[in-house]
């Protein structure tokens, strides 16, 4: 026995329709695929040899030894090594390397280009890496190589920042994180130092780093207002990367 047929058959519920897409808390641009960008991998490429160049003629001029033990040699050879490979991942269309070490290759090249300019470039005696002043037959090429390793790959770097990388990258916990290696050339520095003989010419790299003329409180006191200013700088770096436009980027 089967039931009765109902008269009246109840409407089916409606379809439900797509389900509405809600706002995405990550911006679009922060997922776009990396491009290929010929023009951003020249421009860092250029800036990787200028770099480079600046220190190689640096270990020409000088003692390589005593050329490696400069803070802005070093900076700027790592300045040369994420550069050329920021290049290569923009020919070959790969994700760029991290902010945390692009910024920090800039947040150093930014310090001795600051360094340079405002405490060594107006010295007396004129300020040079080498432990004599060089002849006045190759003044010409030491004052190049400081132009390159201080103002020029410097100023690339800073442009390829402002108008190649995205923004909002640089987070405030890389300030913290990009001082361990200024710290850590300041023991190795004042070390380096204490080893060589008294009578060593030019016994400290940067005259406003002389425990053997100002003692070693004053040293002291002057690499801890220089250690603040980076960090204030790095801090700096971080709140106009938030606040600068992302460049305009187009695919190749």
């Amino acid at each position: 026995m089967t039931a009765p047929i109902p008269r009246d058959i109840p409407d089916l519920p409606a379809v439900p329709g797509p389900p509405r897409l809600l706002p995405a808390p990550v911006p679009a641009t922060a997922v776009v695929g990396p491009t290929h960008r010929p023009m951003a991998a020249a421009f860092r490429l250029l800036t990787a040899l200028a770099a480079a160049a600046g220190a190689a003629l640096e270990l020409l001029l000088g003692s390589p030894a005593r050329t490696l033990s400069y803070f802005s040699v070093q900076a700027n050879i790592l300045l040369a090594v994420v550069m050329l490979l920021s290049a290569s991942r923009s020919w070959r269309t790969r994700r760029p390397l991290p902010a945390s070490v692009t910024g920090a290759a800039l947040l150093y090249a930014v310090i001795t280009a600051l360094t340079y300019q405002v405490l060594l470039a107006h010295a007396t005696p004129p300020f040079t890496m080498t432990e004599t002043a060089p002849p006045p037959a190759r003044w010409h090429a030491q004052w190049t190589a400081l132009q390159l390793l201080h103002t020029v790959a410097p100023l690339a770097a800073l442009l390829d920042w402002l108008l190649l990388t995205p923004a909002a990258r640089l987070r405030l916990r890389h300030a913290a994180t990009w001082l361990v290696y200024p710290l850590a050339y300041l023991a190795f520095y004042l070390t380096q130092a204490a080893l060589r003989s008294p009578s060593t010419p030019a016994r400290y790299l940067y005259p406003f780093l002389d425990a053997q003329t100002d003692g070693y409180r004053h040293t002291l006191a002057n690499a801890l207002l220089i250690g603040l200013a980076i960090y204030a700088l790095a801090v700096f770096l971080v709140a106009l990367d938030h606040a600068r436009p992302t460049p305009v980027r187009h695919r190749g």
